[in-house]
């Protein structure tokens, strides 16, 4: 059974008509269908960033004034890791990250079972999406999806959004900002396709001074090439013409986009994604990937942690201290010599060895001796306080 058939089979126990839609909230949203994901700009552009969104963890935290307990529901722990039977918790946080990049919108609807419980999530690539309120106040999503009209409660849709400004519902639609871009993006690569071939037009006319038949223009033709033209001929590039025929130069006239050009172009679509170079090929030093996950990265994964935590818990459970969260840490692509000086954090009891060591890409202590926060003796607490420092 595909993801359709589980969303059709989803649709039709959703009575649309109980629901009596009588509005539709907003102005919708339509995907953008320009093909972005073809150039190869754009993919480069945003590959940095849902690689990144999907290497963090997700994890289940439940905290009272007491304890912190991390996955403490092992069905809670099985849909992070594996939401559905096609994709694990990575692949299911890259591809709404790559949505969410081409289209301000990502969706991802949740299925519960008869507790109430959820048991699988699914991303939903639509066509159009439109928001519907019904009398009650309540709202839903119908979703155009390969021609069939899908509706399902917003409160089973994990909704991600960005540039969040015309719509109440849905972030702003990125076609009007690329369009033009994209346009002049592909008119150069076009324009230096048309030089390359243009290169080889005719670059010599021979005007016969006599009326020749066919074959012996031709023949001449081929001669005039074999002896002038030719990189192997004898003339060394020099050229003679008798009084038959005159010999008369085309120069091609073929517009090429200079490299100042092109680069102005792509810089512009890097702008528009908060990229830049370094960042795309991967050659980026450790301050300058530390400001691209504080700008494009970390406001992803609190998005991501506020919707998972909204809309897999209800407000009674948000209330005991459920929540979901996306660890991630811009240490794991620091210096070596930045990691290095975490141990100072390590004897200081601000981290414990297990945590530096994933930042190392190492395995934890076995037996759970890595959890243990360490104190030097020299930063322990002092004991009395502040009376035994005023006898001092």
């Amino acid at each position: 059974m595909g993801i359709l058939d589980r969303l059709t089979n989803r649709d039709k126990t959703v009575t649309v008509s109980a629901y009596k839609m009588i509005s539709e909230h907003g102005e919708g949203f339509y995907s953008y269908n320009g093909n972005l994901y073809s150039s190869d700009i754009v993919r480069s552009c945003i590959r940095p960033k849902t690689q990144a969104i999907g290497k963090a963890v997700a994890k289940h935290i439940r905290k009272d004034e007491v304890t912190t307990q991390v996955n403490p529901e092992a069905y809670i722990r099985f849909l992070l890791e594996e939401p559905n039977p096609y994709m694990s918790g990575q692949m299911l946080q890259e591809k709404m990250a790559n949505q969410l990049a081409l289209n301000n919108n990502a969706f991802a609807l949740i299925l519960r079972d008869t507790n109430g419980l959820a048991n699988a999530i699914y991303p939903i690539n639509s066509d159009s999406v439109n928001a519907l309120e019904n009398q009650q106040g309540e709202l839903f999503l119908r979703f155009l999806i390969k021609g069939k009209y899908y509706t399902f409660k917003y409160s089973d849709i994990i909704h991600l959004r960005r540039d969040f400004n015309d719509s109440d519902i849905f972030g702003s639609n990125p076609a009007r900002a690329l369009t033009q871009l994209m346009e002049i993006v592909t008119t150069t690569d076009q324009g230096i396709v048309k030089a390359i071939k243009n290169s080889n037009i005719i670059k010599w006319l021979l005007k016969f001074n006599n009326i020749l038949r066919e074959e012996d223009i031709k023949r001449q033709t081929k001669e005039f090439v074999n002896s002038f033209l030719n990189i192997d001929s004898e003339t060394s590039g020099a050229a003679a013409t008798d009084a038959k025929f005159d010999a008369q130069q085309v120069e091609p006239k073929n517009y090429v986009p200079n490299s100042a050009q092109t680069k102005g172009t792509v810089d512009r679509i890097y702008s528009f994604f908060n990229t830049n170079e370094n960042i795309v090929q991967s050659s980026y030093n450790e301050d300058q990937w530390i400001s691209y996950y504080e700008a494009e990265i970390e406001p992803v994964l609190v998005q991501m942690s506020n919707e998972f935590t909204r809309k897999l818990f209800s407000r009674r459970e948000r209330g005991s201290g459920n929540k979901i969260i996306f660890e991630s840490s811009n240490l794991n692509f620091a210096s070596m010599q930045t990691k290095l000086n975490l141990v100072q954090f390590v004897d200081r009891g601000i981290m414990n060895p297990d945590e530096v060591r994933a930042i190392l890409n190492m395995a934890p202590i076995p037996d759970g001796l890595g959890q243990a926060y360490i104190r030097r003796l020299d930063t322990a607490e002092i004991e009395g306080g502040e009376e035994d420092a005023n006898k001092d």
